[in-house]
């Protein structure tokens, strides 16, 4: 922002809205009963304004008050500025989705983009087929630090941070799943805990630590499974889960939206995994923003007409 504040010193900004009703009024009378003021006051205020632009401004003729070439120059600079801070003082809460140009950045991971994505845009065009979506590839660990450097919008996650600054609202109670591919894999569901240990595990980590909270559980219990792939990527498990071997456990909404296309196989997991929220979460400083707000009761919307009920089988995920 190159604002230099040293500029406006001695500046009144009233006197600019002076400025421009005397233009649009050509009459002292006039513009002082649109202001609520007395002729005096307008009078002294076109003098300080002359003073100001160091030109008459308005010129008295007996058609009025006529406006100089600077005049003229000033008001076509000064009007658009003045319709746009007018706009953002007092039309803050205006949001029209089918006029809207607005370009929404979202934060989520990848299996939640493969998820909401293809539902959201379908609503998009056709409610607000201008409006634009930009999606940052994050984590839930970073989440907090993304919204509070103004880096997205909104983000979509399964984060538990209690930032005080932080706005929640829950979309989804989510559970897992246990997938194969049956070509591979002729294995029945549901899936036994022998089965569950005997066959390679794809595991998606945005960490560093290659295991999960399911490994934990079974390493309390003395068992132990073989991870022989790890990933921060979701989208690459179905081309593996079709050619290996192998078992995967994911959310819930991802495992149904790709079994809508790949005949996979699945099952509660043999475990009594816990479940997790998925929640849509900005920063208090975006409360007001009428856009967020509408964007916001969409994706709600989605996750509302996508939510799946949690069975007592399917128990955090695995990341």
């Amino acid at each position: 922002m190159n604002i230099n504040e040293n500029d406006f010193r001695g500046v009144d900004l009233n006197l600019l809205i002076t400025f421009l009703v005397l233009y649009r009024e050509r009459s002292v009378s006039l513009a002082a009963q649109k202001l609520f003021l007395g002729q005096p006051a307008v009078s002294s205020a076109l003098a300080r304004l002359r003073a100001l632009f160091d030109d008459a401004l308005f010129i008295r003729t007996a058609r009025g008050m006529q406006p100089t070439a600077r005049a003229d120059f000033l008001a076509q600079r000064f009007a658009p500025q003045f319709e746009q801070i007018q706009s953002i003082l007092f039309n803050s809460d205006e949001f029209i989705p089918g006029a809207s140009q607005r370009t929404f950045t979202l934060g989520m991971t990848d299996w939640v983009e493969i998820w909401l994505m293809p539902p959201l845009l379908k609503q998009l065009r056709t409610h607000a087929p201008a409006i634009r979506i930009n999606v940052i590839a994050t984590t839930p660990f970073e989440d907090p630090a993304f919204l509070e450097q103004h880096e997205v919008d909104m983000v979509v996650s399964v984060t538990s941070d209690q930032a005080p600054w932080l706005r929640r609202e829950k979309l989804l109670s989510q559970e897992f799943l246990v997938l194969w591919h049956p070509r591979q894999l002729p294995l029945p569901a549901p899936l036994s805990l022998d089965n569950y240990l005997r066959y390679e595990h794809l595991l998606v980590t945005y960490r560093s630590r290659a295991r999960s909270v399911a490994d934990d559980m079974l390493a309390q219990q003395g068992m132990e499974r073989r991870i022989s792939y790890t990933t921060p990527h979701f989208s690459s498990l179905p081309g593996i889960l079709q050619n290996t071997p192998v078992l995967t456990t994911v959310p819930q909404a991802l495992a149904q939206a790709w079994m809508r296309n790949v005949a996979f196989c699945a099952s509660p997991p043999p475990l009594a995994l816990p479940g997790f929220d998925l929640s849509l979460l900005w920063h208090a400083r975006n409360d007001a923003d009428a856009g967020r707000r509408w964007l916001a009761g969409q994706i709600s919307a989605i996750a509302g007409n996508n939510a799946a009920p949690r069975t007592a089988e399917t128990k955090h995920l695995e990341s």
